[in-house]
C-alpha cells in the first residue's frame, strides 16, 4: 500500500475512532466544563500520551498477543474497569461552586506558564489521569490489531508505522483540543457554572457505568 494511501486512511479511521464516545470524551468534558480550559487540555495531552503507549506496542506486534490472550484482556478490563469507576467516584462527591468563585476568571495567564507545567499539582495529577485513562481502554489493543494488521499491510516498514504512530496523536490531540475549546466558550461555562457539581455527578455516574459494564462484561 503506497505511503499516502495508508496516510489517508489512517486519517479517517481514526478520526472517527477518536470521536466516539467513550471514557476519553466524558473525562475531557468533565475536566473542562468543572476545571476550565487549561486543564482540559493538559488532561488531552495525556490522553494522547497514553496512546502513544497503545502505539508502540502495537508496531512491536504485541497487540495481537494481548488481543488474543483472554487472561492478559480481562486484567486489563478489570483494570481499566476500577480506574473509570475510580474517575466517576471522584465526580460524584463533587461540591457546588459557590457564586464569588463562578465569576472569578477561570483562566489567568501566567507570566511563566512553563514553570507553572513543573510547580503546580494540579497539572501532574491532571496529567496523569489523562493518561491512565487511556491506557487502562481495554479497546485499544482490539482496536490496534485492526488498524496495523487488518487495514494496513503486514510489511509496512518501521519508519511508515512510525510516522502514522506520531499522526495518530496529532490527531487525537487535535480532535480533544477541539472539544476542550468548544466547551471552554464563556457564555457555555457561565451556563455551566452554577451546575457545575451535577455535571460533574452525571458525568462520573456515566464513568462508574461505564467501569462497570467492562469489569461484567470480562466475566
Amino acid at each position: 500500500m503506497e505511503f499516502w494511501h495508508g496516510f489517508l486512511l489512517i486519517t479517517s479511521v481514526h478520526l472517527l475512532a477518536a470521536a466516539s464516545p467513550g471514557p476519553d470524551f466524558v473525562l475531557v468534558s468533565q475536566q473542562t466544563l468543572s476545571k476550565g480550559r487549561r486543564t482540559g487540555l493538559i488532561c488531552s495531552l495525556g490522553i494522547t500520551l497514553g496512546l502513544a503507549v497503545h502505539i508502540t506496542y502495537s508496531v512491536l506486534g504485541l497487540a495481537t498477543v494481548i488481543a488474543h490472550s483472554q487472561p492478559l484482556l480481562t486484567a486489563i478490563k478489570w483494570l481499566g474497569g476500577a480506574y473509570l469507576m475510580y474517575l466517576g467516584w471522584q465526580g460524584i462527591g463533587a461540591k457546588p461552586t459557590s457564586d464569588l468563585a463562578i465569576n472569578v476568571p477561570q483562566q489567568r495567564p501566567s507570566k511563566h506558564p512553563a514553570q507553572d507545567v513543573f510547580k503546580d499539582d494540579s497539572t501532574l495529577a491532571t496529567l496523569r489521569r489523562g493518561f491512565f485513562c487511556n491506557v487502562f481502554n481495554p479497546k485499544a489493543p482490539v482496536y490496534f490489531v485492526a488498524i496495523f494488521t487488518l487495514v494496513l499491510s503486514p510489511d509496512i516498514p518501521l519508519w511508515q508505522l512510525s510516522i502514522y504512530g506520531v499522526w495518530m496523536m496529532v490527531l487525537q490531540m487535535a480532535w480533544f483540543s477541539t472539544v476542550v475549546m468548544l466547551l471552554s466558550i464563556p457564555v457555555i461555562l457561565k451556563r455551566f457554572g452554577r451546575v457545575e457539581h451535577w455535571i460533574d455527578r452525571i458525568l462520573g455516574s456515566a464513568m462508574i457505568a461505564l467501569g462497570l459494564n467492562l469489569i461484567l462484561r470480562s466475566r
